[in-house]
C-alpha cells in the first residue's frame, strides 16, 4: 500500500489482546474475513477508527 493510500473497510471488533486488536470485516465488501492491527497504527495515525 502506498503513502495516503484510503481504503475503507466496515466491520466489528471481534477481539482484543494487549497489542493488537481483531476486525471481522464485512463479507459483502472484502475479499478477507478478519484483519489485525496494532495500537500503535492508532496512536500514529496510520490508520482511522469511525464508530456507529
Amino acid at each position: 500500500m502506498g503513502r495516503k493510500k484510503v481504503t475503507k473497510r466496515h466491520g466489528i471488533l471481534r477481539e482484543t489482546f494487549p497489542a493488537v486488536f481483531i476486525v471481522e470485516l464485512s463479507h459483502e465488501e472484502n475479499a478477507v474475513e478478519r484483519v489485525s492491527y496494532s495500537y500503535t497504527d492508532v496512536l500514529t495515525n496510520s490508520i482511522v477508527l469511525d464508530f456507529d
